[in-house]
């Protein structure tokens, strides 16, 4: 079964508006890329958050960066990244990193940064949007139950 339920929602005030980040946005994209490492019990090093944070802004690289505003303020990001595949002939996009700050988890803020990733997905012809959450992650996993399809992959890795 498929699921589109990311369709056209009725703005409201709390809608936030997602954009894509430019450099002066550093400052606001630090402190979320940081609570989302703590979330996962991780820390990048600085130099490797360094170059994250250059290869998101380079249009040369499939990397991409949004940001969520509501008030004023940022309250969400997501990274993704645009690839090929063995599978279809149009590239895929892997949502890499989606977080929310706290204080906004709730009001849509998720749902709208996949959203996005969505409709850039489609602007870029490609064929799907896939991504990966911890088991543990409930609250995130509510809302990824309602909004696409779990294929029921699971994931192996060896770390180089």
């Amino acid at each position: 079964m498929t699921r589109n339920v990311l369709g056209p929602r009725t703005p409201t005030v709390n809608t936030p508006t997602i954009r894509p980040a430019t450099a002066a946005d550093h400052a606001a994209w630090l402190p979320l890329w940081r609570g989302y490492q703590a979330f996962y019990k991780v820390e990048q090093p600085e130099h490797e958050t360094r170059i994250t944070w250059q290869r998101l802004l380079d249009p040369a690289e499939p990397m991409h960066l949004a940001l969520a505003e509501r008030g004023g303020a940022v309250v969400g990001m997501v990274h993704f990244i645009e690839h090929r595949t063995c599978w279809t002939e149009a590239n895929a996009i892997y949502l890499q990193d989606l977080f929310t700050a706290p204080e906004a988890r709730g009001h849509g803020v998720g749902r709208a940064l996949i959203a996005h990733v969505c409709e850039r997905a489609r602007a870029l012809g490609c064929a799907k949007v896939h991504w990966l959450t911890h088991e543990t992650n409930a609250r995130a996993m509510a809302l990824y139950d309602k909004v696409a399809e779990r294929p029921g992959f699971v994931q192996y890795r060896i770390v180089l």
